[in-house]
């Protein structure tokens, strides 16, 4: 699918274009990864920034593990019970 035919919205080169500026060797570390793993500098950009505001962005991932058990139900089989009670024997209160 050419860049013409995809809908808006979908990847990293459609949508808003924007200037930034970069330490020098911000920027050639990035260059040089975007290389490494045949991506376009912008298409690494892109992914990067989802990657922090993803990150930072907790409450996001809380809600979105919720709508999942919302509609799927809890997890039968008490394995996850199981789980995380020997991970909390393992913390230190």
């Amino acid at each position: 699918m050419n860049r013409v035919d995809r809908p808006s919205g979908i990847g990293c080169t459609s949508g808003m274009k924007t200037a930034i500026s970069l330490p020098k060797d911000v920027f050639e570390k990035a260059d040089r990864l975007a290389k490494r793993v045949r991506k376009s500098r912008s298409q690494l950009y892109c992914e990067a920034i989802r990657e922090y505001v993803a990150r930072h962005s907790p409450d996001e991932l809380t809600e979105a593990l919720d709508r999942v058990i919302e509609e799927n139900g809890q997890p039968e089989g008490g394995f996850v019970q199981q789980a995380g009670g020997q991970t909390l024997t393992r913390v230190e209160w």
